[in-house]
């Protein structure tokens, strides 16, 4: 949730911000942001679910503890909440889907800045523990040379087992 006095022009599609733009961005929203929340789902439920399934669980995990951070501040939740894409997840409040959102609405692009950001750390720390996968280099990314490693090595300790490594 972003105030009125927030620097909106720090913001920007994630995908399309330099790795620098994205942290300073992400310090930003963490400290001048209302309130702010990152959650996961994990291997594991992307395999049960799908990954849109598991995408739309990470969102409600986010807005829930976002609410509770609120809650516990004394303050309300927000009126709606906009979802970048073409689905909802389910919230039990006013949600409002909103296509290529992360480079339309401030506050989707914000939500966007975090979880990216807060991925690409998480896939830094995997590469210290599993440092032949080349998570730092790839950041999770089904690219050609992560295709080629999991097909030599075999799947990592995190990688969900639903992932077609063997497609190129």
């Amino acid at each position: 949730m972003l105030g009125e006095d927030f620097p909106r022009e720090v913001l920007g599609d994630s995908k399309a911000l330099s790795a620098a733009r994205r942290a300073d961005a992400y310090s930003l929203i963490v400290e001048r942001a209302l309130s702010w929340s990152v959650a996961w789902a994990y291997p594991c439920e992307i395999d049960e679910l799908n990954i849109l399934e598991a995408s739309l669980l990470a969102m409600r995990r986010a807005y829930l503890d976002l609410e509770r951070r609120l809650s516990s501040a004394g303050s309300l939740p927000p009126a709606a909440v906009y979802v970048d894409g073409n689905r909802l997840p389910r919230l039990g409040r006013r949600c409002q889907a909103v296509v290529k959102g992360d480079s339309l609405v401030p506050a989707i692009m914000a939500a966007s800045i975090l979880a990216k950001v807060a991925r690409d750390r998480a896939m830094e720390r995997y590469d210290w523990l599993y440092p032949e996968y080349g998570y730092a280099r790839h950041k999770g990314y089904p690219t050609l040379a992560h295709r080629e490693l999991c097909r030599s090595l075999g799947p990592s300790p995190i990688q969900r087992m639903s992932f077609n490594y063997q497609a190129r």
